[in-house]
């Protein structure tokens, strides 16, 4: 927000040619550039304060994926799973303060990667404050816990903290370099206006970004390690093996949802910011308003179209079943929930549960094993979030979002021609290609070192009971040595 300007020399003709309008002039500018300099600060501690509102929404997301994956796994390996949850946020705030937030916005630098800030140097500066960090891990983690959930129940735990320092550290923050860093590749907000296909690509809070990176990593942990023991038989029919509670997935549900009102609207990063002329009612707090909306409506769309679609194919309602097709379609509308209007979120909604549900019968047919549904959920609604944005952005929401180039393409469907479409596309292969690379060759190291998969005894009893020193239920008063069937700490 910049300063009023007032002048003593324009001011003091204005008094009447006084002998002291010189000195009054200069008195009543240096009250105005006080009172200026006042609604600045103000400014300032508005938007400040609505990022670290919206940060500490993202945060709870967190706590909402570690019951939801606690919820979604079976009793013995709860201890597991929730400790995952909690290293993941541990990690990845010391990788993501070292080395990720300047891969990912160290300005300048060139269209890969960024080359400022390790460490938080030079904090805070004119293009960041300490808030915008704290925003940005709590995206990065997010990425890392919906890993964690492809590759529940059969890993060990030397591997969650080496993917997880290594995907909070080096590889989320590249592709969100790309995307969102005014000097990324394929970024909208390049300074250069230099867009990728006249247009950048909009993925405005990280269908593509986080969802995909997350979902993908997830895929090849999940590919590599195989499934489950007693998943597949041997008829390679699938088996039902469902999580312990559907109370803890409701939980992590609604806190996820809750979460995502900090995760979509508070990618707009200010709220105090004007369309138009100032004084009107309509400004960056309405597209707020509406991002909160389209968000919504997509995952209800989804919850219900998950609800009858499931009945019809199965025969019965299922809450794990709504709960994942909701965060699907969370997961789709978070690339264009700025930039669509309302009816169109119901649309991505829809098309998110089908897709959903189309990935799980492709899992099965290709014994492909992921207890939480991660890599279907957030790679594959991700992706269909991207081409979404591509075909329904809207032209007025487009310029209002991303201003400063005139004629810049929007949605196929709402008249604006290809190239966004095309440069979404763009943005899942190379997506796809890098998180490919980079955590498949990862995990595929940690596969041969023998050092990503347990032992098949542990397996079966249960890492809570080999790796964490006891059951996270007390299912008898007093469990002694001879009640653990032999198994003891690995």
């Amino acid at each position: 927000m910049d300063a009023l300007a007032c002048s003593a020399s324009n001011l003091s003709p204005l008094l009447g040619g006084a002998a002291n309008a010189t000195a009054a002039a200069e008195y009543i500018c240096g009250r105005f550039e006080a009172v200026s300099n006042k609604f600045v600060d103000t400014g300032y501690a508005i938007d400040n304060t609505y990022l670290l509102f919206s940060a500490y929404l993202v945060f709870v997301m967190q706590l909402g994926f570690a019951m939801l994956c606690a919820g979604s796994v079976r009793a013995k390996n709860t201890m597991n799973i929730m400790l995952t949850n909690v290293l993941d946020a541990a990690t990845g705030g010391l990788f993501y303060y070292l080395f990720g937030f300047a891969f990912a916005f160290g300005n300048p630098s060139n269209g890969f990667i960024g080359k400022h800030f390790f460490g938080l140097e030079a904090f805070p500066s004119p293009s960041f404050d300490y808030g915008y960090f704290l925003y940005q891990w709590a995206f990065a983690i997010a990425a890392a816990g919906i890993t964690s959930g492809s590759i529940a129940e059969r890993t060990q735990f030397v591997a969650y903290l080496i993917y997880s320092s290594f995907l909070t550290g080096l590889v989320y923050p590249i592709v969100s370099h790309w995307f969102w860093s005014s000097d990324g590749w394929a970024s909208p907000t390049r300074t250069d206006n230099n867009l990728l296909f006249g247009s950048g690509v909009i993925d405005f809070a990280g269908s593509g970004v986080v969802h995909m990176v997350g979902g993908i990593a997830g895929l090849w942990g999940a590919l590599i390690e195989g499934p489950r023991i007693g998943k597949f038989d041997h008829n390679d029919r699938p088996a039902t093996m469902r999580g312990h509670s559907g109370t803890l997935v409701v939980l992590g549900t609604f806190l996820l949802w809750f979460g995502w009102y900090g995760f979509n609207p508070g990618s707009f990063v200010y709220i105090l910011k004007t369309y138009g002329e100032s004084g009107s009612y309509y400004g960056q707090w309405s597209a707020i308003g509406r991002t909160a909306i389209t968000t919504t409506l997509a995952g209800c769309s989804a919850a219900l179209t998950t609800l009858f679609g499931k009945r019809l194919i199965a025969g019965h309602w299922n809450v794990t079943d709504v709960c994942n097709g909701l965060l699907g379609g969370f997961a789709a509308i978070t690339g264009g929930c700025s930039v669509v209007d309302p009816w169109a979120a119901i649309i991505c909604g829809f098309v998110a549960a089908w897709i959903l549900i189309g990935c799980n019968k492709l899992a099965e047919k290709f014994k492909y094993d992921d207890p939480l549904e991660a890599a279907q959920l957030h790679g594959g609604c991700g992706a269909w979030g991207v081409i979404f944005t591509g075909l329904f952005a809207k032209e007025s929401y487009v310029n209002e979002v991303y201003p400063g180039k005139p004629g810049r393409p929007y949605g196929l469907f709402m008249g604006g021609g290809g190239k966004l479409l095309a440069a979404h596309i763009v943005q899942i292969l190379v997506i796809t290609g890098w998180v490919s690379v980079t955590m498949g060759t990862l995990f595929w190291l940690l596969n041969k070192l023998k050092l990503l998969r347990i032992s098949t005894d542990e397996e079966m009893a249960g890492m809570d009971l080999t790796s964490h020193g006891g059951l996270a239920y007390a299912y008898h008063d007093d469990l002694d040595s001879t009640q653990k069937g032999g198994f003891m700490m690995a």
